[in-house]
């Protein structure tokens, strides 16, 4: 009898068991084929946008090859192209399809930058469909040009700005611009950060130089940019010269002492960049992606704006701050913060922070915390520094310019302080009376 029952147990099992090694087969072959295109997606999406020197390459071949066939063209090509006097070094940064690299031009460091990869992926010239390019006068091209710049930057932009984008001579060209001409015109001017550049850089020691153009691709000077991991976030060593060689009239050297002027010297020159975008031009320009990698150093020290994909002038912000809201988290545009009219359900118009904030928080705090000054974080100009930023961060003076000046004063008077009276900081010494003497621990 009992053989029979085991028998019938075994039958009984036997079905379940095979479906229970079915569904655990099922199952590890679904997690197999889900690992399979998780890592298929990883692949399309990050390492397809891996910034490679033999990606790089071709995409500056097709460059070549679409100037030989006269697509496009700019002062720059031949040197490309041609001649060989601008040469690839390295890629810097590319993801979904900009593209910066590293070049040498007659051997000059330059920095070559596109927003699209292929000069395809830029819309064409509308009136080329249309007419002939040789129907098109100069100021047809200044008339269209100027209204792509109005359309990018939200301003009134007069005619007289035209040229400046393309050629210093095109009012006195006599010939009209060729198909190629116009495409590679336009191609740039549908990149805001060229536009920006190139409509700045004559009014402006603190936005980075346009040195040429191929196609879509434009040239701009190689500077010294900043980094969040580097101490004093920019590499100060690379603009040390010779002890006792003077640059631009500061002294060059090695040290803490060295570091340290050059560092209040990049930091006056972040006040005199907060005040000439605040007061040299018809609208106030904001800069709402403040870091140490959007920004540079010249050999002088003058700190000059490289990345402006998130800069824009008060007609722009306005529109870009007022949207629906809730509460003041919704009116938060990356450092330019507005607030939420909880009436109307609709963020304000005005920032109510102000880039000399933002600049305090993210740069000045970390430039004069007692952690990086170490044993000279006690000295009585130190400390005062330490306050006036501290009251910097603290104060959202967007709106209240005459509060905003009044901490921009301070902070320059205290500054320019620490660089003339150096000696005072080596001993400890001088005139303490009316400065606080605990340093602030940020």
């Amino acid at each position: 009898m009992w053989p029979l029952r085991r028998g019938c147990v075994l039958r009984w099992l036997g079905p379940r068991s095979c479906r229970r090694t079915t569904v655990l087969v099922a199952f590890l072959w679904f997690a197999l084929w889900a690992l399979l295109n998780s890592l298929l997606f990883m692949h399309r999406t990050i390492f397809s946008d891996f910034c490679t020197d033999d990606r790089s390459k071709r995409i500056l071949q097709r460059l070549c090859g679409e100037y030989q066939q006269g697509i496009l063209t700019g002062d720059l090509c031949e040197d490309l192209c041609v001649n060989r006097m601008l040469e690839y070094k390295r890629c810097l940064y590319y993801e979904k399809g900009k593209k910066v690299m590293e070049a040498k031009w007659h051997g000059m460091p330059v920095v070559l930058k596109s927003k699209l990869e292929n000069f395809s992926s830029y819309e064409g010239f509308g009136p080329l469909e249309y007419q002939d390019a040789s129907e098109l006068s100069s100021m047809d091209v200044v008339f269209y040009a100027t209204l792509e710049i109005k359309n990018s930057l939200g301003l009134e932009v007069r005619n007289a700005t035209g040229p400046r984008l393309w050629s210093q001579e095109l009012h006195q060209r006599s010939q009209p611009y060729s198909r190629a001409e116009i495409a590679s015109l336009w191609a740039l001017l549908q990149q805001e950060e060229y536009i920006f550049f190139k409509a700045l850089q004559d009014f402006s020691q603190h936005v980075v130089k346009v040195l040429g153009s191929c196609g879509h691709f434009y040239a701009v000077e190689h500077l010294v940019a900043g980094h969040a991991w580097n101490q004093n976030l920019f590499s100060l060593e690379d603009l040390l010269g010779p002890p006792d060689e003077v640059v631009d009239g500061w002294v060059g050297g090695h040290g803490h002492k060295a570091e340290r002027d050059m560092v209040n010297r990049i930091a006056l020159s972040f006040l005199d960049m907060v005040s000439h975008f605040e007061n040299d031009f018809s609208h106030h320009l904001h800069l709402c992606d403040i870091k140490p990698e959007n920004f540079a150093i010249r050999k002088d020290l003058t700190v000059v704006a490289i990345d402006v994909d998130m800069a824009f002038f008060e007609p722009k912000m306005q529109d870009i701050l007022e949207q629906n809201c809730t509460h003041d988290d919704d009116c938060n545009f990356f450092d330019c913060v507005s607030k939420c009219d909880l009436k109307r359900n609709k963020c304000g118009s005005k920032r109510v922070n102000s880039n000399l904030q933002v600049i305090c928080d993210k740069i000045f705090r970390r430039w004069f915390s007692p952690t990086l000054l170490g044993a000279g974080a006690e000295l009585p100009l130190q400390v005062e520094l330490q306050h006036a930023v501290q009251e910097c961060v603290e104060t959202a003076s967007g709106e209240d310019t005459e509060r905003s000046g009044a901490i921009w004063r301070r902070l320059l008077s205290v500054l320019t302080q620490l660089l003339e009276d150096g000696s005072a900081q080596k001993t400890g010494r001088g005139d303490t009376q009316g400065h606080p003497h605990s340093a602030l621990n940020f």
